[in-house]
Parts: structure tokens; C-alpha cells; sequence
């Protein structure tokens, strides 16, 4: 328990430092409509958890802000944190701007990656997946067509934070096991937009 409260004391030193100098950062308001999340919300086999509605209200009155936000989702696996971001990404998406979502392992990035087609795509919402393992051939399309604003959200590994990997727009950086990255890797990631929201899972 001790181990656990430090983990967390720390972590909430972090994010209180970081959102008191966020509040001197200007970023752009995300002005969304709903009409793709709702959308979702309808097709989805079950309801939000009483939860995830108020992390989601909390997240779109931070999006609606012209401070970037930063955000921690904290819950156990399988509570819903993912849907709670994807929802984030959606809002983003309608307002033609992009979300990078960043994952400590390949597997889990596939993972993402497989849900996110399945439940974001009939919105019209494109995705692309880059980690170590896509082809060579596969990330020159991928990054020319994330520089070019033809990719919403971008979901990967370590390889999200190379140099070649240049957003049109980006809006909202989504970090999973936040732990397992440096400040310097969430950074570089944040060098990539125009002070973009920050949401850690």
C-alpha cells in the first residue's frame, strides 16, 4: 500500500506541476458537434458506466478550453478507460484534427488498432497503425498521408515519437501505461502539435 501511494503521490505531483503551467499555454478550442460520438454511443452493445460519463463530460469541457488539457483516466483493466479516450479522439476527428494514441508494446497497439477499425471506421473516422514491425512501404504511405490530414488517429509504439513522423493537425495525444514512458517521450510527442491536450491512461 505504501508502494502504491508513492507511485501515485508522485504521479499526481507530476500532473499538478504540468497543469499549472498548461493553464499559462494557449492552444486551440476543440468545437465539436457530438453527432460521430453519439453515433457510436448508439451502436455500442451496452451503456457507459456511470463513470465513463463523467470522465467524458470532464474531458469535453477541457477540450472546449483554449489551455490545453491534461488529463489522467485511472481505473482497473477492462473498466473502460480505451472507450473513454477513443470518445476524446471522436471529437477531435469531427472538427478535422488529429489524435495520436501511444502504447508501451506492439501487441497492445494491434489490439487498439483492431478496435478502433472496427468501431471508428463506419464513423469515417481513419486510422492507421506504426510500430516497429510495419513494412517499410507501409510507413512512407502512412506518414505521407498523416502530414497530408487524410489520417484522424494514429495508434503506435515508440515509433510515434520519430523525427519523420509529422502531423497536419495535431489536437489530442492519448498515452496508455503512462508509466512506461519518460517525460522527455511524452515531449517530444507534445513537439508535434500546437500545444495539444494530453489525456493519460
Amino acid at each position: 500500500r505504501r508502494l502504491i501511494f508513492e507511485e501515485l503521490f508522485w504521479l499526481e505531483l507530476y500532473l499538478a506541476a504540468r497543469k499549472t503551467g498548461l493553464k499559462k499555454e494557449n492552444t486551440e478550442p476543440v468545437l465539436f458537434t457530438e453527432k460521430k460520438l453519439n453515433q457510436l454511443l448508439q451502436i455500442l452493445p451496452f451503456d457507459l458506466t456511470g463513470a465513463q460519463k463523467k470522465a467524458l463530460a470532464e474531458i469535453k469541457e477541457d477540450l472546449k478550453k483554449p489551455h490545453p488539457m491534461h488529463r489522467l483516466v485511472q481505473g482497473d483493466v477492462g473498466s473502460g478507460k480505451t472507450l473513454v479516450a477513443l470518445s476524446a479522439a471522436i471529437l477531435v476527428a469531427e472538427v478535422k484534427r488529429q489524435t495520436c494514441f501511444m502504447v508501451p508494446t506492439e501487441i497492445l497497439a494491434e489490439q487498439h488498432f483492431a478496435n478502433t477499425k472496427k468501431y471508428l471506421e463506419p464513423l469515417g473516422i481513419r486510422t492507421a497503425l506504426l510500430t516497429g514491425k510495419t513494412k517499410a512501404s507501409k510507413v512512407k504511405e502512412i506518414l505521407s498521408a498523416l502530414e497530408n490530414g487524410e489520417v484522424d488517429l494514429l495508434i503506435g509504439t515508440h515509433a510515434l515519437i520519430e523525427e519523420r513522423v509529422k502531423f497536419h493537425n495535431l489536437a489530442l495525444v492519448i498515452v496508455d501505461e503512462q508509466h512506461r514512458f519518460g517525460v522527455e517521450q511524452r515531449g517530444e510527442l507534445k513537439s508535434k502539435g500546437h500545444s495539444p491536450h494530453f489525456l493519460i491512461m
